[in-house]
């Protein structure tokens, strides 16, 4: 799209002629529509019945689903914070920055809808697929100012497919001073499940076209490799690497006191603080508002909530508002049901010179029980002006 020229409160001129394209705010009823989800909470059960009832337009095969095209998923989505001062005011933070948690239900919703666009069957009023996030692969900032009052334009595609996995790719843009500049990049995992979301689907294969979709296509393959050799060295499962060992051996020293020499006397190195004074959490009660188009916890408000604690901690561990360099690895682990406490955790878990690592852990805690489940593990990588102190673990575990 080439633009010719700039308008006021950073509107770029598509959406100043009435470009058809479609807008944030409705990429939610859209969702809606393809699934035929309900917009009302009472009536949800009665949807999901209905919705159940869609099993039997389930492909029994990959290979019984027709081809599909990078282009076929293409969508892009436009959000006028420009033109739009009520919008606006949904986005605006305190210090007049966009809100970033926002954005992240934004990329959120729009992931499910590239994966929806993929497999859509047009003879089908309602898709019998339920699309859920998997994970969030990574999220690179290209930029550290989001403008409050500049339109953004969200451009993405599926890039790579499994059997009943779907990665998609979304690149986001802002209009400011005559053209737009890229903002971030972001990767999505996304899995098909069967309408009542019991077992995994079948989706439509995808064939590159040429060279460079070819390139996108193995880098897909090569994501998905990356993920199998990282879960498997989770040290949940295997121990830590010769290097890894030195390390934490190393961090044990370092606090060791000299005049007693004992495990459980321990001093702090200057200017540094122990991972165990570092955690910052919340709780939210899980309303019927925060629900996805299939009655749990919108994935999008989950990550959000992640976000802003997350971020409140790196600010309060390093004195001074941070910027966000990264998302790196959001689990979807198991769904949030609407009603629970979810109870969120946030940790400094790592930190070197200018940069800090904050951990969220959220799970489900369930009153009757006392149980608690995880639901979501997030990783945010933040920047500040100026060095920030050292976070040291005081055990193996933290």
């Amino acid at each position: 799209m080439t633009i010719a020229t700039t308008s006021s409160h950073g509107m770029a001129p598509d959406m100043a002629e009435g470009n058809s394209h479609l807008l944030v705010s409705n990429v939610r009823n859209r969702l809606r529509e393809i699934v035929g989800a309900s917009t009302n909470w009472r009536d949800h059960q009665q949807a999901l019945a209905e919705r159940a009832s869609l099993g039997s337009h389930l492909a029994p095969s990959q290979d019984a689903l027709p081809v599909r095209r990078m282009q076929d998923s293409l969508v892009e989505v436009h959000l006028p914070l420009g033109t739009d001062p009520s919008l606006r005011e949904k986005y605006l933070t305190f210090h007049d920055t966009v809100r970033f948690g926002r954005i992240l239900e934004d990329l959120d919703s729009l992931a499910v809808l590239i994966c929806y666009s993929h497999t859509r069957n047009k003879a089908q009023s309602r898709s019998p697929l339920s699309i859920v996030t998997a994970l969030v692969d990574k999220i690179d900032m290209r930029k550290n100012i989001i403008y409050p009052d500049c339109d953004i334009k969200f451009t993405g595609h599926v890039t790579w497919v499994g059997k009943s996995s779907i990665e998609a790719k979304i690149h986001m843009s802002q209009f400011h001073d005559g053209a737009y500049s890229a903002v971030l990049d972001a990767t999505f995992v996304m899995v098909a499940r069967d309408p009542e979301n019991k077992r995994a689907a079948f989706v439509n294969p995808l064939k590159p076209e040429g060279p460079e979709e070819e390139k996108i296509f193995q880098e897909g393959e090569e994501n998905k490799k990356r993920r199998v050799d990282l879960s498997t060295a989770s040290l949940l499962k295997v121990a830590p690497k010769l290097l890894e060992r030195e390390l934490v051996h190393s961090l044990f020293l370092n606090t060791l006191d000299s005049k007693t020499v004992s495990f459980r006397s321990r001093i702090l190195p200057p200017d540094s603080v122990w991972m165990e004074d570092a955690k910052l959490k919340g709780l939210e009660i899980c309303h019927p508002q925060e629900r996805n188009i299939f009655n749990r916890i919108f994935g999008g408000f989950l990550m959000r909530k992640a976000y802003e604690l997350g971020w409140a901690n790196a600010c309060y561990y390093g004195g001074c508002r941070p910027n966000l360099v990264a998302v790196d690895d959001i689990l979807f682990q198991k769904p949030v049901e609407i009603g629970s406490l979810l109870l969120l955790s946030s940790q400094v878990c790592y930190t070197e010179g200018k940069y800090i690592q904050v951990r969220v852990h959220t799970e489900v805690l369930d009153p009757e029980t006392r149980q608690h489940n995880t639901t979501n593990v997030f990783h945010f990588t933040f920047s500040f002006p100026q060095d920030v102190r050292a976070v040291i673990p005081k055990t193996y575990g933290a």
